[in-house]
């Protein structure tokens, strides 16, 4: 009997391949982060919006919010003035997005890989959608806004929220929907989906109020905008399932936590 021949891939296929195996995984993920970060500083510029625009529509804002009864801002804001508890407040304002963020990402990266995709997706999917919305509705955020309403970050940290390097870093005017409002919940969610202490766990469920809490007493959103941003975070989420998993995508909190598609059974009861 004639002996089969089986033919060899070429040489630098093999190479190339070898390449690959040996690339850390977290090189894409870094890779990732790089071009979405590029993306949103051109996008950046290109939704920025002006002054009187984003003012008027502030006060479209502030009326809806009176005529519904949430228009607590300033209330909120007089609360913590003078105490030690604002100084808190705006450093975690502050560390929401630059600090807490990209640290969630990395534990989650290496403590559950599952949590930190779905996470990664969520945030991905719901920045993307609030883009036309920062273009079509700019707004002034309540320090802005004519309220009254100060401007404690720029008073009680070193960063100058209105000026300097600040301002050719951030949108004044995308106040609406409120991303800090929105990812703090979706992280804390993740970390305490991914985490096995109580304890760690309750304080990660915290981190979502505490920010909601953050940007309101500092005069950076109202809370409209919050609501806002819990509402896109969670469209995100859902379609960052369904471009993951195809569709239909099966909506369950466990698989938010294992970044499954497999329906969970029901655990059978207990005599």
């Amino acid at each position: 009997m004639a002996a089969t021949v089986h033919s060899l891939p070429p040489l630098n296929h093999v190479e190339s391949e070898r390449r690959v195996s040996r690339r850390p995984p977290f090189v894409r993920e870094i890779a990732l982060a790089v071009v979405a970060y590029l993306i949103y500083e051109a996008a950046r510029l290109l939704t920025a919006g002006s002054y009187p625009s984003a003012l008027a529509h502030a006060q479209q804002v502030i009326a809806l919010e009176r005529d519904v009864n949430l228009d607590v801002e300033g209330t909120i804001q007089r609360a913590f003035l003078d105490s030690p508890m604002l100084t808190a407040l705006n450093y975690v304002y502050l560390a929401a997005q630059n600090l807490v963020l990209p640290a969630s990402l990395v534990l989650l990266y290496r403590v559950n890989r599952s949590a930190y995709t779905t996470l990664r997706n969520t945030l991905l999917a719901t920045w993307l959608l609030a883009l036309p919305v920062y273009a079509l509705f700019p707004a002034a955020p309540p320090r802005l806004a004519g309220l009254g309403i100060a401007d404690t970050v720029s008073d009680g940290s070193p960063l100058k929220m209105e000026g300097g390097a600040t301002t050719t870093l951030v949108n004044q005017f995308a106040a609406v929907p409120s991303l800090h409002v929105g990812f703090a919940f979706a992280i804390g969610i993740a970390l305490a989906a991914a985490l096995r202490s109580p304890v760690l766990r309750f304080a990660a469920l915290l981190w979502g109020p505490l920010v909601l809490l953050s940007v309101v007493a500092t005069g950076n959103h109202f809370v409209f905008d919050a609501l806002a941003g819990l509402l896109i975070t969670a469209a995100g989420y859902g379609a960052g399932r369904v471009v993951s998993n195809g569709w239909p995508a099966r909506w369950t909190t466990a698989a938010y936590a294992l970044g499954t598609r497999g329906r969970i059974e029901p655990a059978p009861a207990m005599a």
